[in-house]
């Protein structure tokens, strides 16, 4: 089965790395994770920037460029960044912006709206938000009227799975990732943004697993595949993401 993965990590102290919250993760760099995963048929990606890494590209682009073209790279970005930085950004494989709201170290909601249309009229990028989906109802309206959005860790809670199951069927995906974080059922979680759309569920290893309770095993993998039938754990495993990243 191929595997698109959706949501990594790159952590590589040769660049900027700032405690968050009072954490500091280990090194993590691009060997590291083709390592881990060498066994998996991943045949493309999107690396994303965490709360630890800020504003930082320079890691960024390090890592695409020895990746390769079917890799990207989903960043945070302060709204003062200039167009040239984000054109120059899109050529060097940069294809999302991340609105960390859970952990900081990005921009925050209050400039959700003005900077998800810029950067998608202007690149064609979408926005993706870490955000506890209990949190979503207050600007479900507001994301409801973005071009382009997705939620990371299948929205994070049970209280927030049905705010997060009305945004999905207007158009919202969602990283079918991070299990070993979540506060809720993943199997019903999983059935029930399925079978809302078929389109929105996007795997992803979330390795190294920074900061959850359980790191990333292929057993999570397992589970799609017992859940869902050949064609929806295709799409769920790869198609579903990378039509979202590479179109």
């Amino acid at each position: 089965m191929r595997i698109f993965d959706s949501h990594f990590h790159i952590i590589d102290f040769d660049f900027p790395v700032i405690e968050n919250q009072g954490y500091l993760p280990s090194n993590y760099v691009v060997e590291d994770y083709q390592n881990e995963t060498v066994n998996l048929n991943i045949l493309g990606g999107a690396i994303v920037s965490g709360s630890f890494q800020g504003f930082d590209q320079g890691y960024l682009l390090k890592a695409l460029s020895k990746m390769g073209s079917t890799y990207c790279g989903v960043t945070q970005l302060p709204f003062t960044v200039t167009d040239e930085e984000i054109i120059k950004l899109n050529e060097n494989g940069v294809k999302a912006l991340r609105f960390n709201i859970k952990r900081g170290g990005s921009e925050g909601l209050s400039k959700l709206a003005y900077f998800a249309r810029r950067v998608h009229e202007l690149v064609g990028w979408h926005s993706e938000l870490y955000i506890d989906a209990k949190e979503l109802a207050k600007i479900s309206s507001t994301i409801g009227s973005l071009p382009a959005i997705s939620v990371d860790h299948l929205g994070l809670s049970e209280e927030g799975l049905p705010h997060l199951l009305k945004l999905v069927d207007k158009g919202v995906r969602v990283k079918a990732t991070g299990f070993g974080r979540v506060e809720l059922n993943v199997e019903n979680a999983l059935k029930a943004i399925n079978d809302a759309n078929p389109n929105a569920l996007m795997f992803g290893t979330d390795l190294p697993s920074t900061r959850a309770k359980r790191p990333f095993d292929v057993l999570d993998i397992k589970l799609i595949q017992q859940l869902f039938d050949e064609q929806a754990t295709n799409k769920i495993l790869y198609k579903n993401a990378h039509q979202w990243y590479f179109g």
